[in-house]
């Protein structure tokens, strides 16, 4: 079962690289603007949204395998389809597509892993996260590296590794829903009412906008900086998916000492200190220091977030756990559409247009303090 997760949060890594990866090569095919980009990358985070809102209800009700087959089939379609676009107006359809799937797979696997340990819940949540770091740097690294930037050869083949993680899952045995955890209208309102989760909630809404606007936009921002892009796609994956993974194996023996909403709070700091001053550079060599410390600044905040949730509500784990997510995704969405505005049509206001993210970061430390006092 722990197989099944770590290969679907695999996955959902490689997609989570994915636009960030292949965005240089579709706008400059298609003569995208930044603004499109955002409007791109707003239609990925709209199917996250949608899966996420939809994806709790189907997991306490039917279990966790029925939606990480039904995630993984979307991603595979999208993948499949992505490489006969013929224009702005079918990437965005393929992406949204490629959005519900990624909604599906993160909760029901994240829900999946709050399920098997308790008492090591938030330890449990960032080891198998650390392959979604892993995914990630795998995406960026075999298209600069292997496939010399041919994103259609990059598509067909993490569309073909979804099929098999997909048939794995298939064979996979999972446990069934239990009756405590079904979803039951009336018992969900006092958990989507709960203070408590809309403050969780509006944290991962700030959080995700930042995570993935480094995954979506970093390499266009650096190539617009005069940074070559297989230079720029080396940077995303040794630097940023690369601190995400030895990250989330660093805070592994923290966990067990530091309260986890101490690590979110110190995380979110070192964010934003971080992500500023990398904005403020235009020499590869320090972007890559500074992509890499990021990357260790994020890694446990999203699955030590995840555990606070679980922990938080033990009953309707995976409609509170899908809440969250979705307030993620909408996070992505309406800062994709921001930093799409601002940029414009010229992609040098990357620069200005993604300091979003150290503001971002900013709002997430008074955010800590607040779940830190609600939790008491």
């Amino acid at each position: 079962m722990i197989l099944a997760a770590i290969l679907a949060i695999f996955i959902y890594g490689m997609i989570a690289a994915m636009l960030g990866t292949i965005l240089p090569d579709l706008s400059d095919r298609f003569h995208l603007t930044p603004s499109q980009n955002g409007t791109i990358a707003f239609a990925q985070a709209l199917g996250l949204i949608i899966a996420s809102l939809a994806v709790g209800p189907l997991l306490d009700n039917e279990g966790k395998k029925a939606g990480l087959i039904l995630g993984l089939a979307f991603i595979s379609i999208a993948l499949f389809a992505l490489p006969r676009s013929t224009g702005f107006r079918s990437i965005v359809v393929f992406l949204f597509l490629l959005g519900v799937g990624g909604g599906i797979v993160v909760t029901g696997a994240n829900a999946l892993v709050s399920d098997v340990s308790e008492t090591h819940r938030a330890s449990a949540l960032n080891m198998v996260n650390l392959f979604f770091g892993l995914g990630g740097l795998a995406t960026p690294f075999i298209s600069a590296n292997l496939f010399q930037r041919k994103w259609i050869r990059l598509c067909y083949t993490v569309a073909a590794l979804t099929v098999v993680t997909l048939a794995i899952q298939a064979l996979t045995k999972m446990p069934a829903p239990t009756g405590a955890g079904r979803f039951v209208l009336a018992d969900a309102a006092p958990v989507l009412g709960h203070p408590l989760l809309f403050l969780i909630g509006l944290f991962l809404f700030l959080y995700i906008g930042c995570e993935v606007g480094i995954w979506n936009w970093l390499p266009r921002h650096l190539i617009a900086q005069g940074v070559p892009e297989s230079r720029a796609l080396n940077i995303l994956s040794l630097g940023f998916a690369l601190g995400l993974l030895i990250g989330r194996v660093g805070i592994l023996p923290v966990l067990t000492r530091v309260p986890a909403i101490t690590v979110t709070l110190m995380a979110s700091a070192a964010m934003a200190v971080t992500s500023f001053v990398l904005l403020r550079t235009n020499r590869a060599g320090a972007a890559y220091a500074l992509v890499f410390i990021l990357g260790v600044a994020m890694a446990p905040v999203f699955p030590t977030t995840i555990a606070i949730v679980g922990d938080a509500f033990p009953r309707m784990t995976g409609t509170a756990i899908g809440f969250v997510v979705t307030c993620g995704w909408t996070g992505l969405a309406v800062s994709s559409r921001i930093i799409g505005m601002i940029a414009g049509g010229d992609p040098r206001r990357l620069k200005t247009a993604l300091l979003v993210i150290p503001g971002s970061a900013v709002l997430m430390v008074g955010l800590d303090f607040a779940i830190r006092a609600a939790l008491r």
